[in-house]
C-alpha cells in the first residue's frame, strides 16, 4: 500500500466515482424530463435544449444547498452510521442499477426516488430499521408525494387562465409568441432541475465524507465543500450534453400530444413546484413533477388528451421504484459487506 492510501480511502474513491456516475446518469436519464415539451413543440432544436439544459442545470446546481444537507443528514445520522462507505456504495448501486433498467425501457422514472430507497435500504440492511431518521425520512416522503399532486392540480389551474387570457387572440400568433416563451420557461425549468437534483449527490457524497471520517464538521454543523459542489454540478452538465432521447420521446409526445401553450404551461408550473420545495430544502422528483404538470395540462384541457395508459405505466413505476431500489440496495450491502 503506497504512503497515504488507505483502503478506506480507496473505498471513499470509489463512492465518489459512484456518485458522480449517479449524477452524470440523471444529468441524461431527467434532464430529457426538462427540455422535453419545448424539443416536441419545436420551440428549441434538440441541440440547443440541451446545450441551454447543460449550462442552466450547471448554474442551477452550485446556486442551494439546502437538499444536500437534507440528504446528508434527514434519512441517517452520519456521525452514527457505521461502516458508512460500504452503506453509501451500496445505496448508489442500487439506484444505478434501477434509473439504467429504466432508461433502457424508456420509462420516466424517478432518480430522486431510486436515490432516497437506495439510502434507506442500504441503511436498513446494515443496522435495521432503527438507523434511519423517521421524521427527516417522512418528510422526504411527503415531499415526494404531494409535489407531483401540486404540480397537477397548479398545471390544471394555469393552462386554464393562459387559455382564457388568448381566447380572441389568432392561433398561429398565439403559438408563435408561446413558442418564444417556451424557451424561457425550458430554461428556468433546467436550473430548477440542476438546483433540486445535483444537490442530492452532493449530499450522498458528504454522507460518505463524514461516515467514514474524511469530514468532521464543527459543532456537527455541516456544509458542503466546494470541490463537492463543483463536481457534481459538472457531472450533472455533462450528463445533460449526452441527452436522453428515449425519455424525451415518452415525455414530449406519448402522455398528450403537447401545444406551445400546454408546453410553456407545463414547464411554469414545475418550475414553480421543484423551486419552492427547493426553497424548503426537501427534495423532489423532477420526473414525477413535470409528468404530473403535464398530465394536469392534458386533462384541464380535454380528459382524453392524456394518454392514460402511458400515465399509468409512469405511476406504476414510480409506486415501485423506492421498494425495487431499497431491495437492491439491501442485496448490494450484503454482497460489498462479504467482500469489502
Amino acid at each position: 500500500m503506497l504512503d497515504g492510501i488507505t483502503p478506506d480511502l480507496l473505498l471513499f474513491a470509489l463512492v465518489v466515482v459512484m456518485a458522480l456516475s449517479f449524477d452524470f446518469i440523471n444529468g441524461f436519464h431527467d434532464t430529457a424530463n426538462a427540455i422535453a415539451t419545448s424539443v416536441s413543440t419545436r420551440a428549441l432544436t434538440p441541440r440547443m435544449a440541451i446545450i441551454i439544459a447543460s449550462v442552466l442545470n450547471l448554474v442551477g446546481a452550485l446556486t442551494y444547498t439546502g437538499v444536500a444537507k437534507t440528504i446528508t443528514k434527514g434519512i441517517t445520522d452520519p456521525f452514527q452510521l457505521e461502516n458508512g462507505l460500504v452503506v453509501v456504495l451500496a445505496a448508489l448501486t442500487g439506484a444505478i442499477l434501477w434509473n439504467l433498467i429504466t432508461w433502457w425501457y424508456g420509462i420516466p422514472s424517478s432518480s430522486s426516488h431510486a436515490l432516497i430507497g437506495g439510502i434507506s435500504g442500504a441503511v436498513i440492511g446494515a443496522a435495521g430499521f432503527g438507523q434511519i431518521q423517521w421524521s427527516g425520512f417522512l418528510n422526504i416522503i411527503q415531499a415526494l408525494i404531494f409535489s407531483p399532486i401540486a404540480a397537477f392540480l397548479i398545471g390544471f389551474i394555469v393552462i386554464k387562465l393562459i387559455s382564457f387570457l388568448v381566447a380572441n387572440a389568432p392561433y398561429h400568433k398565439t403559438n408563435k409568441r408561446f413558442r418564444y416563451l417556451q424557451i424561457l420557461s425550458a430554461s428556468w425549468q433546467a436550473f430548477s432541475h440542476g438546483a433540486n437534483d445535483a444537490q442530492k449527490t452532493m449530499g450522498i457524497i458528504t454522507l460518505a465524507m463524514i461516515s467514514g471520517g474524511f469530514l468532521v464538521p464543527e459543532n456537527n454543523e455541516i456544509t458542503i465543500p466546494l470541490w463537492v459542489k463543483i463536481s457534481a454540478a459538472v457531472a450533472m452538465a455533462l450528463g445533460t450534453s449526452v441527452g436522453g432521447w428515449r425519455i424525451i420521446r415518452t415525455m414530449g409526445g406519448k402522455i398528450m400530444q403537447i401545444r406551445p401553450i400546454s408546453g410553456f404551461s407545463a414547464d411554469l408550473t414545475s418550475s414553480v413546484v421543484i423551486m419552492t420545495f427547493t426553497a424548503l430544502a426537501l427534495p423532489v422528483s423532477t420526473t414525477h413533477v413535470i409528468s404530473s404538470s403535464i398530465m394536469g395540462v392534458g386533462a384541464s384541457q380535454k380528459f382524453s388528451a392524456v394518454k392514460w395508459g402511458v400515465a399509468g405505466r409512469i405511476v406504476f413505476t414510480w409506486v415501485v421504484t423506492l421498494p425495487a431500489t431499497a431491495l437492491l440496495a439491501i442485496a448490494s450491502y450484503v454482497v460489498f459487506d462479504v467482500f469489502l
